[in-house]
């Protein structure tokens, strides 16, 4: 059926039409955008163009893109849409920039309420194919690479993909979790009923964050647009704290749960709210109470959230007797310990079988309370402020030997957090170059004396980014440390800055708009040596066995990452704690103990396994060949979660592994280098 647009809203007006015509299953219809969305996406595309660090025009290049990448976001794997669905909504390719700079944000709620209905059509199917029979003797494959695949022509070929997904459901489970097929059949349904209820429960400010989001995105993968919501998030990320009861809540089957209670929260305090107890309704102090059952998870946050002192009252179903009661608390200042700096000095004799006193910290993430430094407030959270307190603890209790950072999946966060924790170990001097738009570079640096100069290790992984890669690439360029863990980290070398959606902007960037923000990339950051770090990342002086080091998780790996480029080296006095020497003998050392180690052989395998195999395009519904890759899989995705597990909160700081074992015999080894340079020199 031919289409003739007289203009591009009456294109969006008949193409919106066939669509709907052609959809069979009616729901529930999205609330359509209002004038105040209409204003942030021009202020949004304004803010793009003016403040991006390529000043990037919205224009025909960027149009298509902006389709692709917002349908992307909704059917990454082509599950959902058909062929006619992607053919109707390409007719405003060319025209989607003209249009969303005008204000016009319709597209993006027309495709996502398509996108629903063709959800519930499909989820009505599901359950059909969750209940029948299948055969898992016959050789046929679920195809992973939706690359590859076309967009689905008809409904039977989409029911001919989703009888692959659903057979390969089943058979995973029974053979990984030796689960019953009564009992995956009943997870199945729950599960994919929790997906509905999702995806009804979406509201129009999350269509406008997407949408808006994927435009973003068309300039670097980094920059986003955040709800108020999303921004209300982020803030209590950086700030490690929030106002509220103080418990975890989790989601089951529309039903919300406790999870766990905060230690020092209004709910451990109170001492009657328990792990397990349902949350059936939230009140305040006066007023109604508001039934959440089925309710989105978010939702039930913001609804117990609120200003510190002010009650909440909690309808609950304790986990014990069934007993429905009701809790009124008062909200209280949550402090998100468990993000914070973390530190112990480990005696390494009993561990290793050498002697040495060695202090390890965890920094899960360069956190900064932005709000407290500007008001002032003395206390305000702060990774440098953390460290240095660990630090100096260490050296209350005896002092220690050497040092190791840990930065596994610190993906980053405050740029003058990781200026300032750079600096306790350096003198003064320049610990980053950011080149802003219009090409112009800006040195920052260290204005204090480096308060602690015992030998350093900084352990990273491919999720250290940012600014792990900022302090790593400082020690390294400084000759201040040695680096160790994946070949290189992330390779994010961008800034991002959080902006208030505004015609103005405001002195606070975290305090919360009616408009949401934009967090957009408008520097790009360089070692002090003048590499960027984008892309490459900060490679590590002595590589240790690992199979995250293996998987396409990098910077290089994005859509729409910028590339990598240097400048001119800035003037830093080199410190004489690393040499070439010094780390040949670290690596030559390291490669003898990783070669007798058993742990470390099984781990090579693993990763021989994987790089094999990382690349098929399609996964067996045969129950014998699926068993024999499950066993090989099941091994790959404990380590990965063996690793994660490693860095949590509860445990202790570096857990009893090979590969933390090796990280303290490096130490241990540098230490002893070190130790032993200092005596040649004064014998």
């Amino acid at each position: 059926m031919k289409l003739k647009c007289p203009s591009k809203a009456a294109c969006t007006t008949v193409t919106v039409a066939v669509l709907l015509v052609a959809t069979t299953i009616f729901a529930q219809q999205l609330g359509r955008p209002t004038a105040e969305d209409a204003t942030t996406a021009r202020l949004v595309c304004s803010m793009i163009s003016r403040y991006h660090i390529n000043h990037g025009e919205i224009d025909d290049s960027v149009s298509p893109r902006l389709l692709d990448q917002y349908i992307e976001m909704l059917d990454p794997q082509k599950v959902y849409f058909l062929k006619q669905d992607i053919d109707e909504f390409s007719r405003l390719k060319t025209q989607l920039d003209d249009l969303i700079k005008q204000g016009d944000v319709n597209f993006a709620y027309d495709v996502f309420d398509i996108y629903r209905r063709r959800f519930d059509s499909r989820i009505d199917h599901v359950h059909k194919l969750i209940d029948m029979e299948h055969d898992f003797t016959v050789d046929e494959e679920l195809n992973t690479d939706a690359d590859a695949i076309p967009w689905a022509a008809s409904d039977a070929e989409l029911n001919e993909r989703w009888r692959k997904r659903v057979k390969f459901d089943i058979l995973n489970r029974t053979l990984d979790k030796d689960e019953k097929i009564e009992e995956v059949r009943d997870r199945l349904h729950k599960r994919y009923n929790t997906l509905l209820r999702s995806i009804h429960d979406t509201e129009s400010s999350e269509v406008l964050e997407m949408f808006l989001s994927a435009l973003t995105h068309c300039f670097d993968p980094h920059s986003s647009y955040m709800s108020p919501q999303t921004l209300e998030e982020f803030r209590i990320s950086m700030q490690l704290s929030l106002d509220g009861i103080g418990a975890a809540l989790r989601s089951e089957d529309g039903n919300t749960f406790i999870a766990s209670v905060v230690k020092g929260g209004a709910a451990h305090k109170d001492g009657r709210l328990e792990v397990g107890d349902q949350i059936t309704a939230v009140a305040q102090e006066t007023g109604d109470f508001v039934d959440i059952v089925e309710m989105k998870l978010s939702k039930v946050v913001r609804l117990i959230r609120g200003e510190r002192g002010s009650k909440v009252r909690l309808q609950v179903v304790k986990a014990d007797t069934n007993e429905s009661v009701v809790y009124e608390m008062i909200r209280r200042k949550i402090e998100l310990s468990e993000s914070a700096v973390k530190g112990e000095i480990i005696e390494t004799t009993d561990r290793l079988g050498r002697k040495a006193r060695i202090g390890v910290i965890n920094i899960p993430s360069f956190y900064r309370d932005f709000n407290g430094a500007e008001k002032g407030i003395e206390d305000f959270k702060s990774t440098a402020r953390d460290l240095q307190d660990v630090l100096v603890d260490f050296r209350r209790q005896g002092g220690v030997e050497g040092i190791v950072i840990d930065l596994r999946y610190n993906g980053g966060g405050a740029l003058s957090e990781a200026i300032e924790v750079t600096g306790l170990f350096i003198d003064q001097g320049p610990v980053v170059q950011v080149k802003e738009p219009g090409s112009k570079v800006k040195t920052y640096s260290d204005d204090i004396e480096g308060a602690f100069n015992e030998p350093l290790i900084v352990v990273c992984n491919r999720m250290s980014a940012s600014a792990s890669e900022i302090f790593a690439g400082a020690i390294k360029d400084y000759g201040r440390g040695i680096v160790i863990g994946d070949m290189t980290t992330h390779g994010k070398g961008t800034v991002q800055n959080v902006m208030p959606v505004s015609s103005q902007l405001f002195s606070s960037f975290f305090k919360p708009q009616d408009r949401g923000a934009l967090k957009l990339t408008i520097n790009q950051f360089y070692r002090v040596n003048g590499d960027s770090t984008q892309n490459l990342g900060v490679k590590s002086d002595i590589v240790l066995p690992s199979l995250l080091d293996h998987m396409d998780i990098g910077e290089s790996s994005l859509d729409n990452a910028l590339a990598f480029d240097q400048i001119a080296e800035a003037e830093h006095t080199s410190l004489a704690y690393v040499n070439a020497d010094v780390v040949s003998r670290l690596k030559k050392q390291s490669a003898n103990r990783i070669a007798k180690n058993e742990e470390f052989k099984k781990i090579q395998e693993e990763v021989a396994d994987y790089v094999e195999r990382k690349n098929r395009k399609a996964i067996p519904l045969n129950a014998e060949k699926l068993r024999a890759e499950r066993a090989l899989d099941e091994k790959k995705d404990n380590k990965v979660e063996d690793d994660a597990e490693d860095e949590k909160e509860n445990g202790p700081v570096l857990p009893v592994t090979a590969y933390n074992d090796e990280v303290l015999n490096i130490a241990v080894d540098y230490v002893e280098l070190l130790r032993g340079a200092v005596t040649a020199q004064v014998e």
